[in-house]
């Protein structure tokens, strides 16, 4: 019976995500992810099962990366426009900054494997779903408060917001100039007076 090769599953998920943000699931062959990760293919498929397997492994890890921070960062209690434009503006700071112009997992996943992969829909609406009810709790709170015009529903606010960083991440794709970033950024914070 052959042995398993062991490696370094943190690191392997790494390079997979890597791969997959830049050539999507189905641009990303299982070559291109043995290549990536420098694990054997089947130590790979001993894994995580299938590229599939793999693909929602790297999402889970895309989830903790990326959007616990944020869910936590909204939970922290600092001003609720402080908060909101934290957000915003690391959105566009990390696509200024990312030279290979890295695909958003969320928004390749809906858009490529949403329609027809429950395992991913299930994923996506778990983290959009986290960040839109941490953004509605800080809206509440900052309507409450004063802070926030409270002419619009927080929930729908939120919403928009979660639409602006998405938009954001597709508009960095076709351009990385900061200021038009910037200039959407000024108008999603308008909104909320």
């Amino acid at each position: 019976m052959a042995r398993v090769r062991e490696f370094d599953t943190e690191a392997a998920l790494e390079a997979a995500m890597s791969a997959f943000r830049r050539r999507g699931y189905e641009g990303t062959s299982v070559q291109d992810l043995v290549d990536a990760t420098g694990v054997g293919r089947g130590s790979l498929y001993a894994a995580f099962g299938s590229k599939e397997g793999l693909y929602l492994a790297v999402m889970d890890r895309y989830r903790e990366r990326y959007a616990v921070p944020l869910v936590e960062l909204l939970g922290s209690g600092a001003p609720a426009r402080d908060l909101i434009r934290a957000v915003l503006v690391g959105v566009v700071d990390e696509i200024v900054h990312d030279g290979e112009r890295l695909s958003c997992l969320i928004v390749s996943a809906t858009t490529e494997r949403l329609p027809h992969d429950p395992d991913v829909a299930k994923r996506v609406r778990a983290t959009t779903a986290s960040l839109e009810d941490a953004l509605t709790e800080v809206i509440r709170q900052a309507q409450a408060s004063g802070q926030v015009a409270g002419a619009r529903d927080a929930r729908d606010l939120a919403g928009f917001l979660l639409a602006t960083v998405h938009g954001l991440r597709v508009m960095g794709a076709i351009t990385a100039d900061r200021g038009s970033l910037m200039r959407i950024v000024e108008v999603a914070m308008g909104c909320l007076d």
